[in-house]
Parts: structure tokens; C-alpha cells; sequence
């Protein structure tokens, strides 16, 4: 540590002008040597410019010395930090600036009086040309500065969101509903409780009421409470302090809560909290602060908190488990996910959806289903839902030797998973329709095929629940050609 200079009053005579001397003698090294100086007052107006500064003028916009000395520094010089020295009194040593002048190594020293006060600052230019004089140094500073701006452009890409409310497929009532409550639950800030059984999107619904929400521009940070370790939680949550114990880091560690500072902090598995760190968790809802691990400083934070859970956390108060005011403050906005057996009708173009992603990952070409298959996925009860789902879609895809599959290739997975596969339910024939083989073939032929075609498209729409997607599926047709058949039955009623 350099040693502190004595005040010139307590010193005698001869020290006094010495150190008045090396005083004057350091100035006037400086302003021969440097490049340039100038000094600014305790306001940060420009009040003096030695003769090497001069130089810099006309490339900063001025012609005379007069239109420059006198002015706040910060008006005459682009990006200066003289400013800055004179409100915290600390000197920055070495630094870059580059203006319209060009770019330099500089140094900023405060200036005081006896008193200690700071009552302006000298600016210096040590190099004018750095990119010949400290080549190897901006070369390395360079370097790290792009392996900086790659490391935070890779962080905000893991923060972005990938999931909107478009991704939660499914047209469904039950659908239609979850996505309404979503929507509404984006334009608010207050917390929200998914609730709902393994695998039916809940993350994918906090993601996507971030990215329709106003902090949809801050982090998203997730964390799965079962995941971590109880004896870990607490470091995950509210960051550590600097040596706050042994091993732990020099600099200190954020916590969940500050890095989503400005956006959503997603609490999955919120049932899984240890009782020990619930008091802790409800302080920080409440309050809007956190005192990291081994500090006794508290640190504000502005997160939005989304919290999710397959467990019935009411259940879990009454027993005890689980606080009652948590539960009280996470509960403001519940949202309940269906499982898959409540909306089976989404099931076909869930399917679909699935069916791309896994061809597109492995690589193969689009996956493609009989019509069997397809009615057999949706009579399943799927009690892991849309996980369990893409699970044996995976497996089927890995038995057939061609994108196709059939009914057979998942048969062949559940029976193996050891899942009771649920008998595919027939929908029942539509009324009109003629069991007497006899009296339909006494009938022209044409008249027998758009008959047939007709008690087809109404099973399949039957068998879908009017899903037109899923039944041209079923049919082996596309969608454009089931609207032109449905649109020619249309016309023949009419003119019935």
C-alpha cells in the first residue's frame, strides 16, 4: 500500500517546499511528456489546456481555445469520464477514449484541497496513437472483449424464451380455456401457480406468459426445486456472498432471484420446497429483497415469480407440509393444465406436432401414422401426457425401418413399457346408415360411393370430435380435400 503524503502544514519549512517541489516538478513532467492535459473545476468545466491538447481541438469541432475552455466537460469532449472522477473522488489510472479526435490512453486524477475535498481533476493523455504504441495490449483487451460480448450474447440466447402461447397445441374447450387464463395472467404482475400432472406443459406455459408479458425483453431463469439438492437450495435461491464459507467463491455467486432481476423467476416443482426455507422464500415475495448466503446485507430485486407443481399443495398445507401464507401469496392467479384425457381432441394434432420435431431431431423424414395408430393414441389415458406421448412416438419411430407407423409399432412399446393399452372405441354408424348389402346394390354404383364416402367422413369426424384435421388424418386425405368432399355434401343437401 503506497504511503499516505503528509498535509503540508504539519511538515517543516524545508519538507514543505520539497514537497511543494516534487509536486511541481511531477506537473511539469506530465505536461511535457503527455500528449496533452487540461483541468476541470469542482463542476466540471473545462478551466485550463496545455499547449499539447491544442492539437486536439479541431477535430473536436472547435477552432479557437476560448470556445472550448469554460465549457462542462462533458459538452466538449465525447465520452469523457472527468465527470465521473469529480463525484467519486477515485482516479481511473489507465483507460481507453475514443472520440472524434481519435482514440487514447488516458488517465483521470482527482484534485483536493487540505481539507480533503475534492475540488476538480486532471485529465492526461499518455498515448495518442495506441493502436502502434500498445499494439499487444489492445490486441488482448480486444480479444477479451469479444470472448465478453459472445459470452453474454450466448447467456441472453439460454434466457430467451422458446415456447409462445402458439406452442401449446390444441383447439380443444379445455385448451382454449388455459390459453385464455394465460393470456390474461401475461398483463398482470402479480404471481402465478400452475397447476397440474407430470408433463402437461407447465413450462412451457410460464415461458410463453413471459414472452406475451411486459418484462417479455428480461431474463427468463428457471429452477426445479426437486433438482437441487435442500442443502444447496438456499445458495440457488439467494446467491452467496464473498468468502461467506470455506470454498466458497472469491467474488461471491448471484442467486436465481437477482439474475431475474427485470424479468420471471419460474419455480418449478414449488410443492418439493424444504419447510426450512419456506419463511425464507415467503420473506422474499413479500418483501422484494434477499440477503444472500453468509451477508447481512439485503439486496432489492424486481421478478416476476411463476410457480408450478404436480402435487395438490392444498393437500399438503393441511398436513402441514407446506405454509399456509406461501401458499396464500403464490395462489394469486391459479391456472389448472389439464391432462391429455380431458382433451383427447387435441390429440391428433398434438401427434402431428410431435411427429415433426422428432424427424426433424433424428434427422429422417416426417413421421407419418395409419389410421389405426392414430385412434388407439387417443383412447389412451396417457398418464404422463404429452412426455409419456412423445416417449412412445420415439420408441415406434426407432421399430420401423420406414417413417411409417403402425399400430402394431406401438403395441409393440406399451406392451414392452408394461403400459394396458385401452381398447380404440369405435364411433357408433350415423343414422341413415343401411345394413342391407342387397337394397344398396340394387343401386347405381355412383350412388353406393358417395354414400360410403359420406358415412366415412361423418365416423372420422365422429371419432375426432369434429377435429377436421385429425379426420382427414384418418381418412388418408389432406385437409384441402375433406373440405371439398364436405362442401359437395353440403350442396347435395340443399338441394335435398
Amino acid at each position: 500500500m503506497a504511503e499516505e503524503v503528509p498535509p503540508t502544514h504539519t511538515l517543516p519549512r524545508d519538507g514543505q517546499s520539497i514537497l511543494e517541489l516534487a509536486a511541481r516538478s511531477m506537473f511539469d513532467l506530465f505536461a511535457n511528456a503527455s500528449e496533452g492535459m487540461l483541468l476541470v473545476d469542482r463542476d466540471a468545466r473545462v478551466v485550463w489546456i496545455n499547449d499539447q491538447y491544442k492539437r486536439f481541438l479541431p477535430a473536436l469541432g472547435f477552432q479557437r481555445v476560448e470556445d472550448f475552455v469554460g465549457h462542462p466537460v462533458s459538452e466538449v469532449v465525447q465520452n469523457t469520464q472527468m465527470h465521473r472522477v469529480i463525484r467519486s473522488g477515485k482516479p481511473i489510472l489507465i483507460d481507453l477514449l475514443s472520440n472524434k479526435a481519435g482514440t487514447f490512453v488516458v488517465s483521470r486524477i482527482p484534485l483536493r484541497d487540505e481539507s480533503g475535498q475534492v475540488i476538480g481533476a486532471l485529465g492526461i493523455v499518455l498515448f495518442d496513437h495506441p493502436e502502434t504504441t500498445l499494439q499487444p495490449l489492445i490486441q488482448k483487451f480486444a480479444a477479451l472483449q469479444r470472448d465478453l460480448d459472445d459470452a453474454r450474447r450466448e447467456l441472453a440466447s439460454q434466457r430467451r424464451t422458446k415456447y409462445t402461447l402458439a406452442s401449446f397445441v390444441g383447439s380443444s374447450p379445455a385448451a382454449v380455456e388455459v390459453k385464455r387464463q394465460a393470456r390474461r395472467a401475461a398483463t398482470s404482475s402479480s404471481p402465478v401457480l400452475l397447476l397440474g400432472e407430470t408433463g402437461t406443459g407447465k413450462e412451457l406455459l410460464a415461458q410463453a406468459i413471459h414472452a406475451a408479458s411486459r418484462r417479455a425483453n428480461g431474463p427468463m431463469v428457471s429452477i426445479n426445486i426437486a433438482a437441487v439438492p435442500d442443502t444447496l437450495l438456499e445458495a440457488e435461491f439467494f446467491g452467496v456472498a464473498p468468502g461467506a464459507y470455506t470454498g466458497a467463491e472469491k467474488k461471491g455467486r448471484e442467486g436465481k432471484f437477482k439474475l431475474a432481476d427485470g424479468g420471471t423467476l419460474f419455480l418449478d416443482e414449488i410443492g418439493d420446497m424444504p419447510p426450512g426455507l419456506q419463511p425464507k422464500l415467503l420473506r422474499a415475495l413479500q418483501e422484494g429483497e434477499i440477503e444472500p448466503l453468509g451477508s447481512n446485507k439485503v439486496i432489492p430485486f424486481d421478478a416476476r415469480v411463476i410457480a408450478a407443481t404436480s402435487r395438490d399443495l392444498a393437500a399438503l398445507v393441511r398436513e402441514g407440509k407446506f405454509r399456509e401464507d406461501l401458499f396464500y401469496r403464490l395462489n394469486v392467479l391459479p391456472i389448472r393444465v389439464p391432462p391429455l384425457r380431458e382433451r383427447r381432441d387435441d390429440i391428433p394434432a398434438l401427434v402431428e406436432v410431435l411427429a415433426e420435431d422428432i424427424a426433424m431431431r433424428n434427422g429422417s423424414g416426417p413421421l407419418d401414422l395409419s389410421a389405426e395408430a392414430m385412434v388407439m393414441l387417443a383412447s389412451q389415458p396417457w398418464r404422463g401426457n404429452t412426455r409419456e406421448l412423445r416417449n412412445v412416438l420415439e420408441q415406434a419411430a426407432m421399430r420401423s425401418d420406414t417413417p411409417h407407423i403402425e399400430l402394431a409399432h406401438l403395441e409393440g412399446v406399451l406392451r414392452e413399457a408394461g403400459i394396458q393399452r385401452v381398447p380404440s372405441v369405435s364411433p357408433p354408424a350415423p343414422r341413415g346408415y343401411s345394413t342391407s348389402l342387397a337394397s344398396d346394390r340394387l343401386r347405381p354404383l355412383g350412388e353406393q360411393v358417395a354414400e360410403l364416402e359420406r358415412q366415412a367422413i361423418q365416423a372420422a369426424l365422429a371419432a375426432t370430435g369434429g377435429n377436421k384435421l385429425a379426420a382427414a388424418r384418418l381418412l388418408g386425405i389432406s385437409r384441402a380435400k375433406l373440405y371439398e368432399r364436405l362442401d359437395a355434401m353440403a350442396e347435395i343437401q340443399a338441394i335435398v
